[in-house]
């Protein structure tokens, strides 16, 4: 064990072979059996509470940013028996749009950050954005893992660029890391992942940036529970989870949320250690909720 780095002698006290048949078929089970009794009005204010509200265009500006920004507070005097959404993501340049328009308490502010999408940039690069995007309000971030150094075995060095930019967040700031599961191809993969960004410093881990062909899974959000799950068990610190890109419809959320029920249990059920990365559910969940088509977002 001398000869092995701390990251891998972390992946050695966790099992990370796994079957993806078998992670298939608990996920069938658990959506088959677990689901229906979460389809209730409860559940769907508590994942309102639990979205983040994204806005990633290429066409984004400080007037849209601004704008969407008013829609939150506007909702909040609107809809005071409902929960208010947990975050507003957007690029690090508009950080300090939405901390100088957001009036609402208990909103964070998070920045993709560290190359979104890709990670594909010098450290020194990946540092300046984060720690401009926490200068400017950001109490939030979410950085992309190095996905083709971890493909390549080179986890030593994946980490270290991870730790890095947690050493910039500090403890104040919590940091998200984004594993990209649709480029991890399988569940030992996904797994191996989930407990070095958790090692290596993540609060959070995410499934997905959203700009790939696979977003999110049923799959891969119960892999990254359980890794969860284990590391909690081994270490005694709570890690935070968010399925994020291709969360469609409210049945989708439904599905995150009962695997984090029966996997990581009642402890995680909030809008700290829960989050959905998606914009267009806020408008279906809140229609079912009032019961009529509504389209604020």
């Amino acid at each position: 064990m001398a000869e092995l780095s701390k990251y891998e002698q972390a992946l050695a006290k966790y099992n990370c072979e796994l079957d993806d048949q078998q992670v298939a078929e608990a996920v069938k089970k658990i959506i088959a059996e677990k689901v229906p009794e979460n389809d209730n009005l409860e559940v769907k204010k508590f994942l309102f509470g639990s979205i983040e509200l994204t806005t990633l265009k290429t066409t984004d500006s400080d007037e849209s940013v601004m704008a969407f920004t008013e829609r939150v507070n506007q909702f909040d005097q609107q809809y005071a028996d409902l929960p208010h959404v947990a975050t507003i993501c957007v690029y690090p340049c508009f950080a300090k749009v939405v901390h100088d328009t957001l009036e609402v308490d208990g909103v964070e502010i998070a920045c993709v950050s560290g190359s979104f999408p890709s990670s594909q940039a010098l450290i020194e690069v990946k540092v300046a954005e984060t720690a401009l995007a926490v200068k400017d309000g950001a109490t939030e971030i979410d950085i992309v893992m190095p996905v083709g150094k971890f493909l390549s075995g080179d986890y030593e060095t994946m980490c270290e660029d991870i730790h890095e930019l947690k050493e910039v967040c500090g403890e104040e700031v919590a940091m998200k890391v984004i594993l990209e599961t649709g480029c991890l191809m399988t569940a030992s993969n996904i797994k191996k992942a989930s407990i070095l960004s958790m090692y290596a410093g993540g609060d959070y881990i995410k499934t997905s940036t959203g700009k790939e062909k696979i977003s999110a899974t049923p799959e891969a959000a119960y892999v990254m529970c359980q890794a969860i799950k284990e590391y909690y068990d081994e270490t005694g610190i709570q890690i935070g989870f968010k399925p994020a890109g291709g969360i469609n419809t409210v049945m989708d959320a439904m599905i995150y949320y009962t695997i984090v029920k029966e996997v990581l249990g009642e402890k995680w059920l909030t809008n700290k250690w829960f989050r959905l990365g998606t914009s267009r559910l806020a408008n279906l969940l809140l229609s079912e909720i009032e019961g009529r088509e509504t389209k604020f977002f």
